[in-house]
């Protein structure tokens, strides 16, 4: 057992027992390299990473390549999860080295922490036009020997290249020379709605090429400026990317549960863990769907999601757990994959039907074993074998469960069962959208529990800080930008479906401790990390969507919906400015910045504002928030609130009332919702 054991992180405790000499990154072994002057090794990755698994097991499990990395080397193992703000600096240096990146990153670093050089997986003997792992070892730890002096002005030189990435905004923009609705035009929606189009997979739905990623910052664009614009373009490529992947392998067919991406155009083959987070986010968009179109089979794949996420991911104090790996029993999708002779085995007579729907053949079609994925609509294939819809559905329901009752039996894939705060919030703020757009009080309740959850077990005792991770009754390290602005939208969304004030109280609270302690020089933007965090090279500034939204995107809506409710112009100020920065990147680089883009989206077409008065105001606040208004602030109160412009003046005895508003100017008042038509 090697210095791991005593971690919490899942990751961290797989390599516990390899010969390599591993520390967890602290100063103990900072110090160390110091002290010995040996260069430092640190190898990133997380517990449902494929590719990293396969590298502990071809050379951090062999004691060969132990014994040199051992003597030659000070090595740090992370879990991305637990500290991205460490693998964000260090994947932007291997990624300026190398013009790629990925899991497992593995990067060389002087003993003050500076890369010199980095890779992603390195086999055990030379492949792929890769060298062998001992192989750059060696050669690596010859250099430093012999031509430190050349890898330290280069380390240099890459700090400085990391600091001068996260520069922008130290001279804001005067926002006075220009109005705002000249900073912000249709033309630019329109734009990055053709850019986004030109991306788009016109066949299987999706955008770009294999791999194929969810991509559903793109999708809820698209969904938005259908609504905005009435553009049946963009409603058809949103709704297409949507079935396709609810129909594919990258949905589980019967548990519910989208996996982390398709490594096919066809969305068949996934990689197939499931992270918390992708679900939260799709959980999101199709609640936009379903509000938008009706159309049922989104209500089905959110419940079946959520109930994969109560099911597999929930803690018994109503927390959310991290992630799923992709392999059990070592092999990847194995949990999942079927042959036929298993289905029929379990199926009996019903299997011909079921093998017919859901693409199941004697060869396979993945690897020699089958995914099971949906290559016609349930109306289509019904009516190609003379049945009826409602008799198929009822066959393949009951079959689904028996295979489901099976499966079970299976060896699980690993679960990573740590708690990490900003992917609770997502979570958290799914369960709003979906709670609003179904109104399944089931959802609300999710949503209300996991943020209690958090607020319980991360909330530093006696402050407003949080901690980003929680696992075994421990909380670990200092939350970052990501988990306080996706927890402050989480509490502004529980307000919107609960009625409850003290959760946008708690959201401005935190919106102020963000502003305090993450401020940029010009304060304009926000930094990854909080002021006076000491182990990291540079203070880095993100703001383009990877798998997550950008912070400092949220962030940014953030300030400008507060600002409606409390009436503070300079959030709003800052919001817009935020904005402005990243506008021409949101233009020219759609798909990478689409939280940007819905927000420029958004100011083009105005926020409604929406005050509900009166006892029966929680229940006209649900009536409100089933239809589809995709840029409002939605408030409510029994009675008036002073320091609330929008629930100032608006009480009416023995009334519940409506008021639609912007900029606080109001409408005539209404009973119900449904009496204000086209409120887009």
């Amino acid at each position: 057992m090697n210095r791991l054991a005593k971690e919490t992180s899942p990751y961290l405790l797989q390599h516990s027992h390899n010969p390599v000499d591993w520390y967890p990154w602290g100063e103990e072994a900072l110090q160390k390299a110091k002290a010995e002057d040996k260069p430092i090794l640190v190898s990133i990755g997380y517990a449902a990473c494929h590719w990293c698994h396969v590298m502990e097991r071809e050379s951090f499990e062999d004691a060969e390549t132990a014994r040199i990395m051992n003597e030659l080397f000070i090595n740090i193992k992370i879990d991305r999860e637990e500290r991205p703000d460490l693998d964000h600096i260090y994947m932007d240096a291997v990624q300026a080295m190398t013009g790629s990146g990925g899991w497992p990153l593995n990067v060389f670093l002087t003993p003050d922490k500076l890369p010199f050089y980095g890779g992603t997986y390195f086999p055990p003997v030379k492949a792929f036009n890769r060298p062998s792992w001992k192989e750059v070892l060696l050669a690596l730890s010859q250099a430093f020997r012999e031509r430190r002096e050349d890898l330290e002005t280069q380390a240099e030189n890459m700090r400085e290249h990391l600091t001068q990435a996260s520069r922008f905004g130290e001279k804001p923009l005067d926002l006075q020379l220009v109005p705002k609705e000249e900073l912000f035009t249709r033309e630019q929606c329109n734009t990055i709605f053709s850019n986004m189009m030109q991306q788009g997979d016109k066949v299987w739905g999706g955008f770009g090429n294999a791999p194929k990623f969810p991509g559903t910052f793109i999708i809820q664009y698209l969904l938005r400026y259908h609504h905005s614009f009435n553009e049946p373009q963009a409603l058809q490529q949103a709704l297409l990317s949507l079935d396709k992947m609810i129909r594919g392998g990258i949905y589980d067919q019967l548990g519910g549960g989208f996996a982390r991406y398709s490594t096919d155009a066809k969305w068949l083959a996934p990689h197939f863990e499931k992270m918390l987070y992708d679900n939260a986010l799709l959980v999101d968009v199709l609640s936009e769907a379903y509000q938008l179109t009706g159309n049922e089979l989104y209500a089905k794949t959110i419940a079946d999601t959520l109930g994969f996420v109560e099911r597999e991911m929930t803690d018994a104090g109503g927390g959310f757990y991290s992630a799923l790996d992709a392999d059990s029993e070592g092999v990847e999708g194995k949990f999942y994959t079927w042959s036929r002779a298993e289905i029929e085995a379990v199926l009996g007579p019903d299997a011909a039907l079921f093998c017919a729907f859901y693409d199941v053949t004697e060869e396979g079609n993945w690897e020699e074993t089958n995914i099971l994925w949906i290559t016609r609509p349930a109306a289509v294939f019904a009516a190609e074998n003379g049945i009826t819809e409602e008799a198929l559905e009822r066959s393949l329901a009951i079959s689904r469960e028996k295979l489901m009752a099976e499966r079970s039996k299976r060896i699980r894939p690993g679960l990573d069962d740590k708690i990490i705060l900003g992917w609770n919030a997502l979570m958290i703020h799914a369960c709003c959208r979906a709670y609003a757009a179904l109104g399944v009080d089931k959802y609300r309740e999710m949503g209300v529990s996991a943020m209690n959850f958090c607020l319980k077990n991360l909330q530093q005792i006696d402050k407003q800080s949080f901690f980003h991770t929680f696992k075994a009754g421990v909380a670990k390290y200092p939350a970052f930008l990501d988990d306080y602005a996706w927890l402050v939208r989480a509490l502004i969304a529980l307000q919107e479906v609960t009625g409850d004030a003290e959760w946008l109280e708690k959201a401005r609270e935190l919106t102020e401790y963000v502003i305090a302690n993450f401020s940029d020089e010009g304060d304009i933007y926000f930094y990854y990390t909080e002021a006076g965090q000491t182990d990291v090279i540079v203070r880095k500034k993100e703001v383009y969507d990877g798998a997550t939204p950008s912070g400092n995107a949220v962030m940014a809506a953030n300030l400008i919906y507060l600002s409606i409710v409390y009436d503070k112009k300079q959030w709003s100020e800052r919001g817009i400015a935020m904005l402005a920065g990243q506008s021409q990147m949101a233009v020219r680089y759609s798909t990478s910045f689409g939280v940007w883009a819905g927000l420029l989206l958004e100011l083009v077409k105005g926020i409604k504002e929406i005050a509900v008065v009166g006892n029966d105001y929680k229940s006209r606040m649900q009536d409100t928030n089933r239809h589809y208004i995709p840029f409002k602030v939605i408030l409510g109160a029994t009675t008036d609130k002073p320091g609330i412009p929008l629930l100032e003046q608006r009480e009416r005895p023995g009334e519940t009332l409506i008021y639609v508003c912007e900029h606080y100017h109001c409408i005539k008042p209404v009973n119900y919702i449904e009496e204000i038509i086209n409120l887009k």
